[in-house]
């Protein structure tokens, strides 16, 4: 019968310690069923999980493994391993596997501490915890640092409510980030993501500011705060405040747009996604006119938002076609996937309003924004702590691949 042994190799990370051990294994005909190696502040822990054939000798190609290991000043230990332990191992990998995703300016021993405990008490295991973000200086935290760290866990969820319930409530009660997803094909296919613009990609509410330049400024409040209450719908409330800014010059849209602030990250994540191939988009309840100005300065694929009408140089205060209110949204990211070839699990969707939600809860992936509370709680994932970036994290997609 095969021996079968677990290997454990541990000291300072240095080039030539993987190839050495598994040369030595290879001249024996050792067969590797698993192996893992990390590396934390350049120390190096290496494990191989070995098959050695019948008739080999195990004792012979351990002394070599312990007399090599010995030479680079680095620790081995050996673990016999029965076939019932190996084979209830195997019959683990049709178990469901989570990822399970923290995000924070700084994340402590706490933090840490306070998600590993719901893991467990939900009987899942951890088979890997990944640092997702760039290492951290000694000098404090920056204003604007991310920090990131992924755990891979395995176990079945009947049903997985009450595991993220738990999840959101230790994120809000940290004021963290805790993001749950299903580990499976989708994650690593997404191709297209769609983002509102307002308090999204841009850290305004242009509406606001068109109402502050025609001085209009308190009565679009109003009809905002009505809408709000529920007394008039979207679109009847959009109208009325688009009215409002009827005789505004158009040279007061273009100096809005070059004083626009680009939300944190937004840059970073854009350029990332189209270096990965993704296709992007701005679906949006403002105006094209913004969308458009948002498209060349980051390079977005898509722009759908309002037509606000201009003659003779002035604001007309009306808008042409579809108002772009929530259900609209949600048809217009169908109708770009559908044009992309691609499934709604495919797609990612980001937003911060009420009226984001119908794109949200369509897409595979949707990403509540530093959002308004009833967007938080309906939404799959939620952001807050971190800028638009942080979507990266989500993806699996470390600053080591982006070399930020």
């Amino acid at each position: 019968m095969n021996d079968i042994i677990l290997i454990n190799i541990a000291g300072d990370d240095r080039p030539g310690v993987t190839s050495t051990i598994t040369s030595i294994l290879a001249d024996h005909q050792v067969n590797i069923l698993d192996i893992g190696q990390a590396v934390i502040h350049d120390n190096l822990t290496l494990g191989l999980l070995v098959e050695v054939p019948a008739g080999a000798e195990a004792a012979s190609i351990l002394k070599d493994i312990l007399f090599r290991t010995h030479e680079m000043g680095m620790q081995v230990r050996f673990l016999p391993v029965s076939p019932e332990s190996y084979n209830q191992w195997v019959s683990g990998q049709g178990k469901q596997r989570h990822i399970v995703t923290l995000l924070a300016r700084k994340i402590t021993a706490r933090h840490i501490a306070g998600v590993t405990d719901i893991v467990s008490r939900y009987s899942l295991n951890i088979d890997r915890i990944d640092r997702l973000s760039g290492r951290v200086p000694l000098e404090g935290v920056a204003q604007q640092s991310k920090a990131s760290v992924e755990l891979s866990v395995r176990g079945n969820l009947p049903d997985a409510t009450d595991f993220r319930r738990e999840l959101l409530h230790l994120a809000s009660e940290m004021d963290i980030d805790i993001a749950y997803q299903e580990d499976n094909m989708f994650r690593r296919t997404r191709r297209l993501v769609a983002f509102d613009m307002d308090s999204t990609l841009i850290e305004a509410e242009v509406i606001d500011e068109l109402a502050i330049a025609a001085g209009v400024g308190e009565q679009v409040v109003e009809i905002t705060e009505r809408a709000m209450r529920g007394e008039i719908d979207f679109t009847e409330s959009f109208k009325a405040r688009v009215a409002l800014l009827k005789g505004l010059d158009e040279s007061v849209l273009e100096g809005i747009a070059q004083s626009l602030r680009i939300t944190e990250g937004a840059e970073n994540l854009v350029s990332t996604l189209k270096q990965l191939g993704y296709k992007t988009a701005i679906l949006s309840g403002g105006f094209t006119y913004f969308g458009q100005y948002l498209q060349r300065k980051l390079g977005i694929d898509y722009v759908h938002a309002n037509e606000l009408v201009i003659r003779n140089g002035q604001v007309t205060g009306e808008v042409e076609g579809i108002v772009v209110d929530g259900k609209r949204k949600a048809e217009l990211l169908r109708e770009i996937a559908q044009r992309e070839g691609l499934d709604m699990e495919q797609v990612i969707a980001v937003g911060d309003g009420a009226n984001d939600l119908p794109m949200l809860s369509i897409a595979g992936l949707g990403i509540a924004f530093r959002a308004k509370p009833i967007v938080r709680e309906n939404a799959k994932q939620s952001i807050s702590t971190l800028g638009l970036d942080g979507i990266l994290y989500l993806l699996g997609i470390s600053d080591r691949l982006t070399g930020k």
